[in-house]
């Protein structure tokens, strides 16, 4: 038997759903999920990036974590509860929100406090988590999109929000790592 990447069955504008529903490639379903693993490619490319900065082991471990946990969540935002459970092994926990608490405190241990809006940039890993930053946030929007049509489990958006926190804090760590000064928004003057 051979095996083929493409299927054929979403020539249509329809795909399916965990369960087998099908729904339009527009439905607001899919632009959650879709968001979600858009965010899980740009973390892999933020992976690749780390490798020559200070305790980048560490920040990729935590890194390939998040990606699992993402591809958990876009399982359960490709799953509608009216029709079918979650998978077992499908779910976020107080336990996530907690570490992800944690490691935003961690990257920001050693930081100096704020001195005004940061500007995107700095190394070119810094400037891709403020990426993943902004796609998380895109991806948050999207989540509570669905929310406002379907049951989300409340600690699956607490998790994104904190996510979205991290790479902020993320970004700032790798740019402090690296000696690099962080470029603070100048008011433009009239």
């Amino acid at each position: 038997m051979s095996s083929h990447l493409y299927t054929r069955t979403g020539d249509s504008g329809t795909t399916s759903l965990v369960g087998g529903q099908r729904v339009a490639k527009t439905h607001v379903r899919l632009e959650a999920y879709g968001t979600v693993d858009e965010l899980n490619a740009h973390i892999g490319l933020l992976i690749a990036m780390l490798s020559p900065i200070p305790d980048a082991q560490v920040h990729c471990q935590r890194l390939i974590g998040i990606q699992n946990l993402l591809f958990s969540i876009g399982s359960m935002l490709a799953t509608d509860t009216s029709e079918r459970a979650y998978r077992p092994g499908r779910f976020i926990t107080e336990a996530d929100i907690s570490d992800m608490e944690q490691a935003i405190d961690k990257a920001e241990e050693d930081l100096p406090g704020w001195r005004g809006f940061i500007l995107p940039g700095g190394t070119s890993a810094a400037a891709q988590a403020h990426v993943c930053r902004t796609v998380c946030r895109r991806a948050e929007r999207r989540i509570y999109a669905l929310a406002a049509e379907a049951d989300v489990d409340a600690l699956l958006l607490a998790y994104i929000n904190r996510l979205s926190d991290y790479f902020f804090a993320l970004a700032k760590k790798i740019n402090h790592s690296a000696g690099i000064e962080e470029n603070i928004w100048a008011k433009r003057e009239k």
